[in-house]
């Protein structure tokens, strides 16, 4: 699944690109929602009813997670190239693993630390050995990729109860339904300013159907079972297909340093997928705890105590 969510994400920068030189730039968000959310009903697992005390939550989600980075990609793809947009875009599980270090006010181990160093690294690489005269990036757009990654992010961590409660699909495809709505006032108005283009129509049909659908489905599947940070592992190879697509489709530079850094962002994604090793300090701190009050709790409640951040009272 991860393989696939790259390639579909890897491409969409592409699609994205053909789409706004033919349609208006609101009009993007408005189609990747709609084909999107018609794909998704396809599905009937995905064809669940939620609780209105969860409207609030999925309102939110639709703006944060569609309307506006949908909104914000094209916007930034105006002044930054098909490559570059992509190689940005594999910074998201650093952003999200900063985020949901937040959210839940946990550090993450230092092996995980390290793994997503080690794919920032990747990142940084490329991103830097492709901006040249022939390959630039103005710095708002440089600006607006970077907020559209925060809003991901947030969105990543926001939308995980409510995965767990109406599962992956009926999920993605309420907070499509919600995007929509969010995205109409400004994509209707696009489309009257906006000319008919079968490589646009195709454009937004692959951005919608399979990018906002498909993909992200898969992608709600991975977050379930993985969690935040590991859920994020295709996203390294992300930047790896925008670039390649953009050097054959786009025309865009690839420099050597560039496959380099690919080199580095797929040691990165392998060592984020492996399972962290078992922390000694832990394990050393339960067998004592055991040892001393045997009999009277179990593994589990002196784990959870383990594990429990300092600050936090015992109940």
């Amino acid at each position: 699944m991860s393989v696939v969510v790259a390639l579909i994400w890897g491409s969409s920068f592409l699609w994205i690109a053909i789409a706004i030189d033919h349609v208006a730039t609101p009009v993007v968000p408005l189609a990747r929602c709609a084909f999107g959310a018609a794909a998704m009903v396809c599905f009937p697992k995905a064809r669940r009813r939620i609780e209105r005390v969860d409207y609030p939550r999925f309102v939110f989600l639709g703006l944060c997670w569609m309307a506006v980075p949908f909104l914000l990609y094209p916007i930034a793809e105006e002044t930054v190239n098909t490559s570059i947009t992509g190689m940005l875009n594999g910074g998201l599980p650093i952003v999200t693993a900063i985020v949901t270090t937040i959210f839940t006010r946990n550090l993450p181990s230092p092996f995980r630390v390290a793994a997503v160093v080690v794919g920032g690294a990747g990142i940084a690489v490329i991103s830097l050995s492709s901006i040249s005269d022939h390959a630039s990036a103005s710095a708002k757009g440089v600006v607006l990729l970077l907020i559209a990654l925060i809003c991901y992010a947030i969105a990543t961590n926001v939308a995980r109860p409510m995965q767990a409660k109406y599962g992956a699909m009926p999920t993605m495809l309420w907070i499509e339904v919600f995007g929509l709505l969010w995205s109409m006032p400004l994509g209707i108005d696009g489309l009257r300013t906006s000319h008919f283009s079968w490589a646009a129509l195709g454009a937004l049909l692959a951005l919608g159907a399979v990018g906002t659908g498909v993909a992200f489905a898969l992608y709600g599947v991975l977050l379930q079972r993985s969690g935040p940070v590991r859920g994020m592992i295709g996203i390294f190879f992300t930047p790896i297909v925008g670039t390649m697509l953009g050097v054959i489709v786009r025309h865009d530079t690839l420099h050597g340093a560039a496959i380099a850094g690919m080199g580095v962002v797929i040691i990165g994604a392998v060592m984020t997928s492996r399972q962290e090793p078992a922390r000694p300090a832990l394990h050393a701190a339960t067998t004592a705890a055991l040892s001393t009050d045997r009999g009277a709790r179990t593994v589990s409640d002196l784990s959870a105590d383990a594990i429990r951040a300092p600050s936090t009272p015992r109940r």
